[in-house]
């Protein structure tokens, strides 16, 4: 099966016509994705690698039945584009955008949840379900049809992994982009649901990093009701406290409160492999399935 994209996903690019927008909805079209439709207020009527553009999203979806959208758009439009999307009834949105305000996101996560609709992002490379479809920008190249499921609050880790395990002939059932921002729409604990009712995912990859209580969250939920087995790396173990390293949301808090040290710690209470480095990644997943 996989999660939240597959072959029955209809795609909106918003924000189409930009440079960003028309690049990556080629390479979406090209890979596979049903890209359907894509919406540039003023610009309906034109037409982008063969995609018909819109001026709403309400208009795109009355006329092609799509139900997700991705959003190439700068940050300072990323509240009203999501909004739109919600507001046209979609399931899915994806916001790539860094630097979208916090209290934007934090309106929008709160306005997805009340119309039940899955919001990943921002500061997200998307999400790809190998050989099914892809939303978002990642090289399609580093993945492989296969069992792994993978959620990464880091794009690179996410590439870096995917493209590890495909080295090694293990395929990756859907791989998410959870985003590097403090407040993200969708995190570990939404996913792990989702990769545990899918029949097609055997294995879980964790990519963590620094910051916030995700990692927390995701190895009590894993403690309590996960029956897949779970591999999991944070990475920043370096960072020194109350300096934000990269993401936004990558800060240690005084005390240690976000500490590497600490994540790695809950994650093994839970019984989690964790990892020290990302190229421990393939051959402890290697492992991991030939014992099953």
């Amino acid at each position: 099966m996989s999660i939240l994209v597959d072959e029955n996903t209809k795609l909106i690019v918003q924000g189409i016509t930009g440079r960003e927008g028309a690049y990556h909805a080629g390479l979406m079209k090209a890979y596979g994705t049903h890209v359907v439709a894509g919406v540039t207020p003023g610009k309906g009527g034109l037409k982008v690698h063969g995609i018909p553009v819109f001026d709403s999203v309400q208009e795109a979806v009355e006329n092609t039945g799509a139900n997700a959208s991705v959003l190439f758009v700068p940050p300072r439009f990323t509240k009203d584009a999501i909004l739109e999307a919600i507001d046209s009834g979609l399931s899915l949105v994806v916001a790539v955008a860094e630097g979208v305000p916090f209290h934007d996101m934090n309106f929008c996560i709160s306005y997805a949840r009340t119309h039940n609709c899955t919001l990943v992002g921002p500061n997200t490379p998307g999400i790809i379900s190998p050989e099914k479809s892809k939303v978002g920008f990642m090289a399609e190249t580093n993945y492989m049809l296969g069992s792994v499921g993978i959620m990464s609050r880091s794009a690179t880790l996410s590439y870096e992994t995917s493209k590890s395990l495909t080295s090694q002939g293990i395929g990756q059932s859907t791989v998410v982009g959870v985003g590097g921002d403090p407040l993200p729409g969708t995190t570990f604990v939404d996913l792990l649901p989702l990769f545990e009712a899918d029949p097609e995912t055997d294995l879980i990859v964790i990519n963590g990093e620094i910051g916030g209580l995700e990692e927390e969250r995701a190895a009590k939920f894993i403690r309590e009701k996960g029956t897949k087995p779970v591999i999991a790396l944070i990475v920043g173990e370096a960072a020194p406290e109350g300096k934000r390293m990269g993401h936004a949301g990558a800060i240690v808090s005084p005390g240690g409160v976000g500490g590497a040290a600490h994540k790695k710690k809950v994650l093994r209470e839970a019984g989690i492999h964790v990892v020290e480095k990302l190229t421990d990644i393939a051959p402890t997943a290697a492992r991991i399935i030939q014992n099953r």
